[in-house]
């Protein structure tokens, strides 16, 4: 869930990622994306500016979260950390980014360092997390990213 602080000072939320870690599907959205990745060894840092109330494009390949949603999409952003990306573990797949100034590079040509991540995936473990807010009106697909997740939570507790 998103908040006004570091994954440091959320309470109980890095105990508890650490604690249902691969025993229950986990959905991170802000702050709690923040969290799984900091749980896992990510640093995280201040974006390169803060993006509060603020839109993006942002791009993404096809993961669970992301199935019939448009590439790129608008999503709202709030926050002003972000996932140092060179230091995620390499169990997560970044799943979606944006970039930090606008760039006609394409996503073949864009390297780790010069993208804010914007969503991340562990499949073998069903953990997934995103730094914009699927539930903002702002956000195009967002019902369907959070019925995505929903889905994955239906087919992962019945295996």
């Amino acid at each position: 869930s998103p908040g006004p602080c570091t994954p440091n000072e959320s309470g109980i939320t890095l105990a508890a990622i650490a604690e249902f870690a691969g025993k229950i599907p986990l959905l991170g959205v802000c702050l709690g994306h923040q969290a799984i990745a900091q749980v896992f060894g990510a640093t995280i840092t201040n974006a390169t500016t803060i993006k509060h109330g603020k839109t993006a494009q942002v791009n993404h390949i096809t993961g669970r979260l992301f199935k019939g949603v448009a590439d790129p999409f608008t999503a709202t952003r709030y926050h002003s950390l972000i996932i140092e990306p060179s230091t995620l573990s390499a169990n997560f797949t970044v799943t979606a980014w944006c970039t930090p100034v606008q760039s006609d590079a394409s996503s073949a040509t864009l390297s780790k360092d010069d993208i804010e991540i914007m969503a991340i995936e562990d499949e073998q473990q069903h953990i997934y997390g995103v730094q914009f807010h699927p539930e903002s009106l702002l956000t195009e697909h967002g019902h369907d990213i959070l019925d995505n997740f929903l889905r994955c939570m239906e087919s992962c507790t019945a295996a």
